[in-house]
């Protein structure tokens, strides 16, 4: 053996380093990079062909022009930059005006993309065992954060038309008072905006189901409210409102997070969270400034600069009707070739980056079953839905995302997902 070379039979871990496992997204990047040829629909990598090249130049130009202060490339704070956090305070006010932007800035900072944000939020609030309420289906890598944290995903119950359902959330909470349990749960989460996996937008009248459900059972629960695609809609935006100023909400400590990541760039990794509640705020700067210090200055500089100048918007403009085309490439390839025929079923989003499908039920789409290996043999890959529960997961549904495929690549792709879905037919 090497010097350099150690075994790592004798390290003792801790209990975190012990549940660590590679993440699953990393395993689908993998298999897509180890099989020639292969097209993905699996990771939610964004439009190569929109990236904002030339404003990211055009502004590191413009910063690197000012001779007396290139702060941007110098540390920055743990919370973040003043003039970010007070643009993203009045966005964020802009599109719910019963929002106060000073209140927003002094409660909002700055991550390493939103899922920093997440991370942190769990981080302070759960011990092992602990329980956590998330929406059904449920942003997978968060899930499997949960996993690694060691705490239990819990989903919210759904009636038979995929909306929360209030009465089925009663029975649930009743369980866990039942089996002694209520101290466990620690908070609730959804993706209320063009879902990742689903596509769908929650209503106010859903989300304040949550909240009433949790009020009259007495558990007033930290709720995170992940936003992350909010800005990603087509041609509308949803109106609906967030945990912020829903009436529901009003006595629950609030987190909603949101990036700048995928409407942007996902290269610069900037997210960020706002919280309602100052203790909770502070436990999580406090534990970002043992992860950072501060998310890196310069990226921060660069999205700042694209607040401002309305470059950013610029960018969404640009975006929004490129993953419309990119949608309609995959939907209508997959409708065409024949999958409603075969049983298959899923809903045309107004936003996001995902089509999700179900299979009749005699098809296993999980990662380990024949169907997906079929997929990859013939080229083509997706991310596995029982990934995306957090209990009672049932194994036929499919995520296929089509942020990343030129239009032509995704009409291939949804024909061999297609070729394979006859073969199981």
């Amino acid at each position: 053996m090497s010097a350099s070379s150690t075994t790592s039979s004798t390290i003792a871990f801790s209990t975190l380093g012990k549940r660590a496992q590679p993440p699953t997204i990393a395993r689908l990047m993998a298999m897509a990079l180890e099989t020639p040829g292969v097209l993905s629909l699996a990771a939610g990598f964004t439009d190569n062909a929109t990236l904002p090249v030339d404003f990211v130049r055009d502004a590191t130009e413009v910063m690197l022009g000012e001779p007396k202060d290139r702060e941007f490339l110098q540390y920055g704070t743990n919370q973040g930059r003043p003039r970010l956090r007070q643009l993203l305070a009045e966005r964020l006010a802009k599109a719910e005006p019963a929002l106060d932007p000073v209140e927003l800035q002094r409660g909002l900072f700055v991550t390493n993309g939103s899922q920093q944000a997440l991370y942190l939020a769990m981080q302070v609030l759960c011990e092992p065992g602990d329980i956590v309420l998330v929406d059904r289906p449920s942003y997978f890598v968060f899930l499997e954060m949960l996993s690694g944290l060691g705490v239990r995903a819990v989903s919210l119950p759904i009636d038979v038309k995929g909306r929360l359902d209030g009465g089925a959330l009663g029975k649930l909470l009743d369980g866990f008072a039942a089996r002694g349990e209520t101290a466990r749960l620690k908070a609730s989460y959804f993706v209320s905006y063009f879902s990742n996996p689903s596509g769908r937008s929650l209503d106010d009248s859903e989300k304040s189901t949550v909240a009433v459900a949790c009020s009259a059972h007495g558990m007033i629960l930290p709720v995170i409210e992940d936003g992350a695609y909010r800005e990603l809609y087509y041609r509308q935006p949803h109106a609906e409102r967030s945990v912020l100023t829903l009436p529901a909400w009003r006595d629950f400590p609030k987190f909603y997070t949101s990036t700048l990541t995928k409407p942007f760039a996902t290269g610069l990794k900037v997210g960020y969270g706002f919280c309602t509640d100052e203790a909770w705020l502070q436990k999580m700067l406090h534990v970002k400034g043992h992860h950072d210090f501060g998310t890196a200055n310069f990226s921060q500089a660069i999205l700042e600069h694209a607040l401002a100048s309305g470059g950013y918007d610029a960018q969404l403009a640009r975006v929004r009707p490129a993953y419309e085309r990119k949608m309609r490439a995959l939907h209508q390839t997959l409708v065409a070739e024949g999958l409603p025929s075969l049983g298959w079923k899923w809903a045309e989003p107004a936003g996001g980056l995902y089509l999700w499908l179900e299979a009749p039920s005699a098809i296993n789409t999980g990662m380990t079953g024949a169907f997906c290996r079929a997929c990859l043999e013939a080229g083509v890959l997706y991310v596995p839905g029982d990934l995306c529960f957090g209990d009672a997961a049932p194994n036929n549904f499919a995520r296929l995302s089509f942020g990343v495929l030129a239009e032509a690549q995704l009409v291939e792709a949804g024909r061999r997902f297609a070729a394979v879905a006859k073969k199981f037919a």
